[in-house]
């Protein structure tokens, strides 16, 4: 099985872990890659969903051999050697407030800093507007996170990540706030304070805020990428899934992307499709079209169901709708010289937790 192939099977069916305590602990609950845990393969480090139903029954399974090393497993057969990142250092250290640096930001892949500067979101708490796969309040409730990560905390942390791990760049979210700039003033003055701590790449993430103006405000604050996430595309699934975020139409977005692009460069601002959502794969190619020939990395990742989620049991996507999702958009990133190597900053640019970036080439 080619690695490609191989990357895409792991990324839908997940992983089992015959042995719990292999590894360092993966995430559950919280934003982005929820429920997962980084595995380094041939050299590629990818996110794979592990802490999921889907994750319980697939074929794929590690196993811890006498030497302490990890083994990659589908049935009785050996695939490779797997391994997982170890632990950052900077973990281990508080501010001196006593808060940890781990519920402040997370190590995700093995060289990327995450973190959700607002850990509570307007649409959240009401049915009739939350996103049914989103998990964003699930971590503050476990008191694994803070409700609101101040821009010096933040830079505190940056600051001891490339020190001690050589962290290469950072992504910043947040859930939506009941203002017009969707966060966007509040992820500014963070990566303003982190900025004048360090000099590390940022990627933020959030809602097209009602100015475009912010855009401005910024990349003069520090910001580097942009993130505006459209998930679904189809206008049926958006208001079934995301009945909130489906009140701020696609036209918004398109005419957010291409503000943003104007202000970031080309290539600089992405968007993330969540395949397996019910949007057919003739759709997903078509706004990835249209999404590159605007500039914007259409980010495409498969489904994973979270627990404790009202999706936490609808299907992943199977590993052969996305690889054929992967080969068409692969295609088109190339016709149009878009690389998520290019990018500054951010989850495209990590690319672990899509097989995306292997067919670009």
């Amino acid at each position: 099985m080619n690695k490609q192939r191989l990357i895409t099977e792991l990324q839908s069916h997940g992983l089992k872990l015959i042995d719990p305590t292999v590894g360092a602990s993966g995430r559950k609950g919280g934003a982005g890659p929820s429920d997962h845990k980084a595995i380094t393969l041939e050299g590629t480090t990818i996110m794979v969903p592990i802490y999921t139903e889907t994750a319980a029954q697939s074929p794929y399974t590690a196993h811890i051999q006498p030497d302490r090393s990890i083994q990659l497993e589908k049935g009785n057969g050996a695939i490779a050697p797997i391994a997982f990142p170890q632990q950052p250092q900077f973990y281990s250290l508080s501010t001196a407030e006593g808060v940890p640096y781990w519920k402040i930001a997370l190590l995700h892949s093995h060289d990327v800093l995450a973190t959700t500067v607002l850990q509570t979101c307007m649409r959240y708490r009401d049915p009739a507007t939350a996103c049914q796969f989103c998990a964003i309040e699930k971590s503050l409730e476990a008191d694994r996170t803070l409700a609101r990560k101040t821009p010096e905390q933040l830079a505190e942390v940056a600051e001891a990540a490339v020190r001690l791990d050589g962290v290469k760049h950072m992504v910043m979210t947040t859930g939506t706030p009941h203002t017009r700039d969707r966060g966007a003033a509040y992820l500014a003055e963070c990566a303003q304070a982190i900025k004048a701590r360090v000099n590390l790449p940022i990627q933020a993430q959030c809602e097209p805020p009602d100015d475009f103006v912010w855009f401005e405000r910024m990349q003069a604050a520090g910001i580097d990428s942009l993130g505006m996430h459209l998930e679904a595309v189809d206008p049926a699934v958006r208001a079934q899934i995301m009945p909130g975020k489906a009140e701020v139409p696609l036209s918004k977005y398109f005419d957010a992307f291409a503000a943003a692009v104007e202000v970031f460069g080309w290539g600089q601002v992405s968007t993330y499709l969540l395949a397996g959502l019910g949007d057919s794969l003739e759709m997903l190619v078509e706004a990835c079209d249209r999404l590159i020939n605007l500039g914007v990395y259409p980010f495409v990742v498969p489904f994973v169901p979270i627990t404790d989620t009202p999706l936490a049991n609808h299907p992943a996507p199977s590993s052969d709708f996305m690889f054929a999702l992967y080969q068409k958009v692969g295609s088109q990133l190339q016709a149009a010289g878009l690389s998520s190597a290019a990018i500054k900053a951010g989850c495209a640019k990590c690319g672990a937790c899509s097989a995306l970036s292997t067919f670009e080439k």
